[in-house]
This record gives C-alpha cells, sequence and structure tokens, in this order.
C-alpha cells in the first residue's frame, strides 16, 4: 500500500493546489472559449510520521481541454466550463528501504463547473461592455467532478478516482484601478470509493481550502498575478483506518498575453511553501486559448 498512499495524497492536493485567477470576472455575454493547455509538475509527498514510507516523488504531464461560455442568467453574468483532463503519471517510494514504482496514463476525471455572480457584474453585450469598470464583484460556484476517468481495481495507480465530488466556492474581488484583489474560499466533498483496489472501501474528508490573487490588468489586455492557496482537511479511510489530513501553503504567478482579439498565450508557474502532510509539488503549465461569438 506504500506507492498508493504516496499517490492518493498527490493526486487530492493537486486539487487543493489549483490557483485560478479572475474565476469570477466578468465578461461579455455570448462569447465562447476553447483552450488547450499543458503542465508538468514534479515533487515530493510528505506523509504522517507513522506512515513506514520514504522518498514519495509524484511526476505528472498533463494536458486539458476545455470550452466555457459565458451567458445571460436573470440579468447577470454566469459561466459554464467543462473540462476534458488527460494526464501521464509516474510515482515512486521506498517501504522498509525496498523501492517501488508505478507508471501510468489515460484521460481523468471530467469536471463541469457552473458560476454566477450575483452582484457587480450585470450580463452586457460586447458593445455595452466597453464602458463597464468593475468594482466589486461577488459570485458563486460549483464544480461537479465526474468519475469517468481512467480506472482499474486491481490497480493500486489510476488516473480517475472512481468517485464523484463536489467543490462549492464563494468569489470575492475588488478593484482598485489596474488592480484587482481577488479572495475565493471552498469546500471539496468527496462520494467514497466502493471498489479501490480489490475492493476495499475508500472515504475522504472535506477539503477546504482559500485562494487569493493580486492581479494587474494593463490597458493592452494583458495582466499579471501573483497567487496564493491555503488548504487543509481531506483525511483518508481506507476499510476503517484513518490516515492524516492535508495541509499546505502554495504560491505562484500567473501572465495571460493577448496575441489578438481571438488568441491569448496563458503562462503559470508554482510551488509549495509550505507542505506539513499531501504534495509539494513545483507546477510550470502553458495554455491557448481561442475566444469567439458575442458580436467579437
Amino acid at each position: 500500500m506504500a506507492l498508493v498512499a504516496v499517490v492518493l495524497a498527490a493526486a487530492t492536493t493537486a486539487k487543493a493546489q489549483e490557483l485560478e485567477p479572475r474565476a469570477f470576472a466578468n465578461a461579455p455575454v455570448g462569447l465562447n472559449f476553447l483552450i488547450l493547455g499543458y503542465g508538468y509538475s514534479r515533487g515530493d509527498v510528505s506523509l504522517d510520521t507513522s506512515a513506514p514510507i520514504e522518498d514519495g516523488k509524484v511526476t505528472v504531464h498533463s494536458a486539458v481541454l476545455a470550452y466555457a461560455r459565458s451567458l445571460d442568467a436573470w440579468g447577470r453574468t454566469a459561466k459554464l466550463d467543462l473540462v476534458l483532463p488527460y494526464a501521464w503519471l509516474s510515482g515512486s517510494a521506498k517501504i522498509a528501504g525496498k523501492p517501488v514504482e508505478r507508471e501510468v496514463s489515460g484521460l481523468g476525471d471530467p469536471q463541469i463547473r457552473l458560476s454566477y455572480l450575483f452582484y457587480g457584474a450585470p450580463a452586457l453585450t460586447l458593445e455595452e461592455f466597453a464602458d463597464y469598470k468593475p468594482d466589486l464583484i461577488l459570485g458563486a460556484g460549483v464544480a461537479v467532478t465526474v468519475p469517468l476517468g481512467q480506472y482499474d481495481s486491481d490497480k493500486l495507480v489510476n488516473i480517475g478516482t472512481n468517485r464523484w465530488s463536489f467543490k462549492p466556492e464563494i468569489g470575492i474581488s475588488k478593484t482598485f484601478g489596474p488592480v484587482t484583489l481577488e479572495l475565493a474560499p471552498s469546500a471539496t466533498f468527496y462520494t467514497d470509493n466502493e471498489n479501490f483496489f480489490g475492493g476495499r472501501r475508500l472515504q475522504r474528508d472535506p477539503l477546504y481550502a482559500v485562494q487569493g490573487h493580486l492581479i494587474y490588468h494593463t490597458r493592452f489586455g494583458l495582466w499579471t498575478a501573483l497567487d496564493a492557496t491555503y488548504y487543509g482537511g481531506g483525511r483518508t479511510t481506507i476499510n476503517g483506518v484513518e490516515g492524516e489530513p492535508l495541509q499546505g501553503l502554495r504560491v505562484g504567478g500567473t501572465l495571460a498575453i493577448p496575441i489578438n482579439r481571438y488568441n491569448s498565450i496563458k503562462l503559470a508557474a508554482s510551488t509549495g511553501a509550505y507542505t506539513r502532510v499531501g504534495g509539494n509539488f513545483t507546477t510550470a503549465a502553458i495554455a491557448w486559448q481561442f475566444r469567439w461569438g458575442g458580436g467579437l
């Protein structure tokens, strides 16, 4: 069970480590976004001191295809996101001095996210949006992860999780001229995996996180952000045997570069600033975004 503990900690921590500035920013309604991205993550996994596991390491290459659309919902802006990931994962660890390792690739669990900006973000056409000045924006969202990814109950390491997850989130942003401050607390709830490694029952407590972003906008459409997230909870229980809750702090940065009115490139990097239990990763990512519709 050594390697599975490493990978379980890594996979759950990766979700907590997601840094997404401008997730609750207003946008003209009717716009469509197609995103194609690549990410590389490498790092160590820290488990509780009672676990006889050493040198846990994980490397992940990931690709993502996503679609998003901004919507008019009762006169306010909403957004629908559909995300399909694919990953190549390798992990290694030592138990009692004996090395174990595993490599696996496949589709990840798709995610559906719906967000709604209920204050400070009226639904606007592209022409109306030219005169819009953001101030205080309040919003909420929920992301649902669907268990359709690669999963084999006879294997310790999988890309999919064989369980649903639900992540409600609240977003608050305040703009001061070219600077925007964002705060987004969230909680992720998991159903049980009843067929984990030969029929075991895997349970996970809710995982709590809060993201913060300091964003600087330019009049040319380029923007950059300093990002941070703190997470805790998410204790794993396998057949009644409890692990340790996760805890960590992650920091990073994001740069979005417009190419023209239809295309843009986003670069992001992040690393763990503190990890008591969970995955301490260094991550780099690049994404291409194409937008159309809404009178563009």
